[in-house]
């Protein structure tokens, strides 16, 4: 399109047209596994622009999803067909969760043969994916390929961001279309200026107010603004419940903690002290087992600052205000005086944890935290020792850590590749489970190969841990397939090229983790730990 808008009359390919789209959209990367009806779109690879070859199609979904927070920036994945899509599945609906800007693209069968119901089509491509994607189309006409490819970016990159899907036939990218000119669209939303106003007589008139902040401010880049707000307001700030994101320095004077995913938990924690509690990037709020809210009660008074509108809808009580947060955040910093309350005190820390053979998680956790260099990454996917690590190991604030929103295994190792590709600089590292990292495992394959500046490193428990926890929680016996004997991450990880190494021994692993972090390349390292079940929620839900 010319800069007024309007069709000009060069012609060029619907192949040439996406490809020139990438380039104006600041997309260096492709992320798949090729299958046939993808091929004339991947003929003639042009060298400015990277392919980044997965083994498999949630892995090239996970990986994107790194890169594009890395990045800032959406992420392009291209799958294949139906199957393809299918296997990728499960780290789309992550993607949905975790809000990542993803353009997914998936091949489909010639149109000609279509209606014949041919090999590898896809019926009803674009309600494949749905609910889980923003936006989803199959384009009527070849030549509308690339304005739907202009359109998901758009709307991925909107907030709330998410994936978006365009099901492209096999015979399209080869058709005679418009070029399509990438446009300039706002993604900043202001808020509305008296519930601002309304938010800061609120805090004027609380004695003990909370901040509860979740990955939506670190998404938007503003950690350092949420501190201000803290620290000018005098508030104490708590961790929403699973946030996949590190949007508040873990070591600051004013934080108080994380809340847990138990309704009555987190009532305690924040109806024991707090008479105004502000929700800032994060639902109000997500649970994860039954029991009565009392938070919802009356007993303190609830606003929610989100760029979610279905967050804000769902929200049971209070005011929600929809706006992004670096605006937001600006405007309740000018707007708020300074508190004349005394500054809270923040948690207190536990004493560091003491070496011992079998190896202690806390002692592992400990030990990874004091080996990690300046400007680490972490990307997380230990469900069943996150309360030990949110003890021990400190996040620092902004880009510092990343994990999965969804719940669902299989994101985190992926991930990590596509963090260490977006972040080559700096060190990534991936603390990953034994189940977990059996879910993605080829991914070890793809950081090899480009000898990407990661370390994963594997807890070895011989089992599900989580699922051990619950069957104590829910008080049921002999659940079977929690039990994982026999897994040698070593020899997997030396099959697909990493250096990898195992530790069992407390004396032995300082030194190695040490050793993994400054290793040129990708490494793994192996850690056996003691296999006493977690406690992840109390008996009173």
């Amino acid at each position: 399109m010319s800069k007024n808008g309007k069709t000009g009359s060069k012609s060029v390919t619907v192949k040439q047209a996406t490809i020139d789209l990438l380039r104006a959209f600041g997309i260096d990367r492709v992320f798949g596994n090729p299958g046939s009806t993808e091929l004339p779109f991947l003929s003639d690879w042009p060298d400015d622009i990277d392919y980044v070859l997965a083994l498999q199609e949630a892995s090239a979904v996970g990986m994107a999803d790194g890169y594009a927070q890395a990045t800032r920036n959406a992420g392009f994945v291209n799958l294949h067909s139906a199957a393809g899509v299918g296997n990728a599945l499960g780290n789309i609906y992550t993607a949905h969760r975790n809000q990542t800007p993803l353009v997914i693209t998936a091949g489909q069968q010639a149109r000609s043969i279509l209606p014949l119901q041919a090999f590898l089509y896809a019926e009803r491509a674009s309600e494949f994916p749905r609910p889980y994607v923003k936006y989803s189309v199959e384009p009527a006409r070849p030549e509308d390929v690339p304005a739907a490819i202009a359109r998901a970016y758009y709307t991925a990159m909107q907030p709330p961001c998410g994936p978006t899907f365009v099901s492209i036939p096999i015979d399209d990218w080869t058709h005679a279309t418009a070029p399509v000119e990438a446009r300039k669209v706002s993604r900043e939303i202001g808020p509305e200026r008296e519930a601002m106003k309304a938010l800061v007589a609120a805090f004027g008139s609380a004695k003990h107010p909370a901040l509860v902040v979740g990955p939506g401010v670190d998404r938007a880049g503003a950690v350092d603004l949420m501190v201000r707000v803290a620290e000018k307001a005098k508030a104490s700030v708590w961790v929403s419940p699973f946030s996949a994101r590190c949007s508040f320095p873990e070591r600051h004077p004013q934080f108080a903690g994380f809340l847990h995913a138990s309704p009555a938990q987190l009532s305690d924690a924040l109806l024991r002290e707090h008479d105004l509690v502000v929700v800032v990037g994060a639902p109000v709020f997500t649970f994860h087992v039954e029991g009565h809210a009392a938070i919802f009660d009356g007993g303190a008074t609830i606003f929610q600052i989100t760029d979610d509108p279905d967050a804000a809808a769902v929200t049971p009580v209070g005011t929600s205000i929809v706006a992004t947060m670096k605006p937001a955040l600006s405007l309740l910093l000018d707007l708020l005086p300074e508190s004349k309350r005394a500054t809270p005190k923040g948690r207190t820390l536990p004493p560091a944890p003491q070496a011992a053979d079998p190896l202690p998680v806390e002692f592992l956790l400990h030990s990874l935290a004091q080996a990690m260099p300046d400007g680490t990454s972490l990307v997380e996917e230990v469900p069943s020792h996150r309360p030990a690590m949110q003890k021990f190991m400190p996040m620092l604030g902004q880009d510092s850590f990343y994990t999965m929103s969804s719940g669902g295994l299989g994101y985190s190792l992926p991930a990590a590749v596509g963090m260490a590709l977006g972040k080559p600089k700096s060190r990534t590292v991936c603390l990953i489970g034994d189940g977990s990292a059996m879910y993605s495992i080829q991914a070890l394959w793809t950081a090899a190969q480009r000898k990407l500046p990661l370390t994963v490193v594997v807890i070895n428990n011989s089992g599900y841990g989580a699922m051990r926890s619950f069957s104590q929680v829910m008080q049921v016996r002999n659940v079977p397939g929690l039990e994982l004997p026999g897994i040698d991450f070593v020899r997997l990880a030396e099959g697909m090229g990493c250096h990898a190494v195992r530790v069992s021994r407390a004396a032995e692993l300082g030194e190695t983790l040490k050793r993994g972090m400054a290793f040129e390349g990708t490494s793994l390292v192996e850690v056996i730990v003691d296999s006493a079940v977690p406690v992840l929620y109390g008996q009173k839900h």
